[in-house]
């Protein structure tokens, strides 16, 4: 469904929504590329397993990237891509990088929250319903991260255990493509 006038716009996206929609598309492209340098590190580091899924996460907030940007689109407005903040590449543990991929994570959940209350506040239960998705898929990103980051503390010295685990759990192997493992 297109809408052309200004004025329609308003039928699904309240005023004031746009803006904070746009902002979440960057957060979301920034999440991508900041797992893409996580998932490097881990490759450089002969931890192919772990970089796989972190490849693996990559696409999925890539994915989450475009679900926004085809919801704006959808609702009459024009979303708009922005530059991405800096990425961090340099780690000096793994158990450094999934502590800041899972801080990430609290803070993308913190960025969602923001959105779900500010559709409460403009009554656009179109966007709050479009915002149910990723909060639940919020709770998974965070738990996963928080398991993942125990099984390392677990693991001490003996990364070659976290490898195996996530090769359990269905890693993605190197660069995401799961016929590589």
């Amino acid at each position: 469904m297109k809408f052309t006038k200004e004025s329609d716009i308003e039928m699904l996206l309240k005023d004031g929504l746009l803006e904070p929609l746009n902002r979440q598309v960057t957060n979301e492209f920034h999440a991508h590329t900041q797992y893409v340098a996580i998932a490097t590190y881990f490759d450089d580091q002969g931890l192919p397993e772990l970089a796989g899924h972190f490849y693996k996460q990559s696409e999925e907030e890539r994915a989450h990237a475009m679900k926004f940007v085809r919801y704006i689109l959808d609702a009459g407005a024009r979303p708009t891509i922005s530059g991405i903040p800096d990425i961090k590449n340099d780690f000096s543990s793994a158990s450094e990088a999934v502590k800041f991929a899972l801080d990430q994570e609290l803070k993308v959940t913190e960025q969602i929250n923001d959105l779900v209350r500010l559709a409460i506040e403009k009554s656009d239960y179109t966007t709050h319903t479009f915002l149910q998705w990723f909060v639940t898929e919020q709770v998974e990103e965070v738990s996963s991260m928080s398991n993942l980051l125990q099984i390392i503390k677990h693991a001490g010295n003996s990364l070659l255990l976290v490898e195996d685990y996530v090769r359990r759990q269905g890693g993605a192997g190197r660069g995401g493509d799961s016929s590589s493992t």
